[in-house]
């Protein structure tokens, strides 16, 4: 089993592109062709990781947050960054982040989170747009099956929980071969109409050049005709936060004393009561530093806004619309590594994936 391996399988999971601009996912040390040893995953890469996976005889380290997250200049060992890389790539071990396009996918962190707190009907908070295209091509109706067939297997004509979608609409082509050409269908320097298809594609960008790729190897002409176009529909499976139902069904219930045993707090930060509890709760949630989603959560009528790295001035912002809640950065993503363990060994038996036993919360409360 090489790294290369799992990384396609994570990809798959949580493409790449779907990081934000600022992030630092993908393969941080290591070579995509070392075998692996076993593999272990935490919420985020130390040295205390590193020795932990030397001691336990992992070769690959798989945690959320990036070590490397702005450019260095130097590996010195004068930081704690620049120690972990020195000690990984000495003791031949890979490390890969795996940090907001994990949070940015359908069954992601927020979603580990939603879950976590027993919310139903969960959704993405804020759906992205301009990260889905389409195609349209024109094919020979005897051919449009066989296009439509290999485009569905690249990834297009998916929509929700629907797959193979399109539209076709019939017409009539016109072209003139010149010298050089090689016709399909035709002759050289005589105008030709053909009857075909208009055949529409919906996909995610990120599988553009695999889509053309097969778009163009089933295709029976010398030269496609097709056009692709940027759409703004917002795709419901890819964006920023969670939202879901806490139903509740004793009116003594204590929403605040549900999320500390959840997430293992003994004290948590929070605005104003802005909620009655006897109606089911609808709560956003974001892992990490989420404030951002704050004025969406409140658009969408949420009850609760869950997150962490709240400043002061920015609870002021809930403005008793909603009751925004602070339970600190790591307790938000602890839960990471479980998912990332699920993720794994659903797709291969074969190798050792273990969970980090260090604990690497910077934060001690007194």
């Amino acid at each position: 089993m090489k790294i290369f391996n799992i990384i396609t399988e994570l990809e798959k999971f949580a493409p790449l592109s779907y990081q934000e601009s600022y992030d630092n996912s993908g393969l941080l040390v290591g070579n995509t062709q070392s075998e692996i040893s076993q593999i272990l995953i935490s919420l985020d890469c130390t040295e205390k990781v590193i020795d932990e996976a030397i001691q336990r005889n992992c070769n690959l380290v798989i945690s959320h947050h990036p070590i490397i997250f702005k450019g260095l200049k130097k590996i010195t060992g004068n930081t704690y960054i620049e120690r972990t890389i020195i000690k990984a790539i000495k003791n031949d071990i890979a490390i890969y982040a795996i940090h907001t396009n994990l949070d940015n996918v359908l069954g992601g962190v927020n979603f580990k989170i939603a879950e976590i707190l027993g919310l139903e009907n969960v959704q993405i908070l804020a759906p992205k747009s301009q990260i889905l295209k389409k195609l349209t091509v024109f094919v020979p109706l005897k051919n449009t099956e066989e296009v439509a067939s290999k485009l569905y297997n690249a990834g297009a004509g998916q929509i929700g929980n629907y797959k193979n979608c399109s539209f076709k609409s019939s017409g009539i082509g016109t072209f003139q071969p010149n010298s050089s050409a090689n016709p399909f269908l035709g002759q050289i320097n005589k105008t030709e109409t053909v009857k075909e298809d208009k055949l529409e594609v919906i996909f995610p960008s990120f599988l553009e050049k695999k889509i053309i790729l097969e778009m163009k190897k089933a295709h029976p002409y010398e030269e496609v005709a097709y056009y692709l176009e940027i759409l703004e529909n917002e795709n419901q499976e890819v964006g920023s936060g969670a939202v879901g139902i806490l139903k509740i069904k004793d009116t003594n219930y204590s929403v605040y004393e549900h999320i500390k045993k959840a997430f293992n707090l003994t004290f948590l930060k929070r605005t104003e009561t802005t909620f009655e509890i006897n109606n089911d709760l609808k709560i956003a949630v974001c892992g990490g530093s989420g404030v951002f989603l704050l004025s969406e959560a409140i658009k969408q009528k949420a009850d609760i806004f869950i997150t962490s790295d709240v400043k002061y001035h920015e609870f002021f912002d809930a403005d008793s619309k909603i009751t925004l809640i602070d339970i600190g950065h790591y307790e938000s993503e602890q839960f990471t590594k479980e998912l990332l363990f699920d993720i794994i060994n659903k797709k291969f038996i074969n190798i050792a994936v273990l969970l980090s036993n260090s604990v690497t919360n910077p934060v001690i409360y007194n």
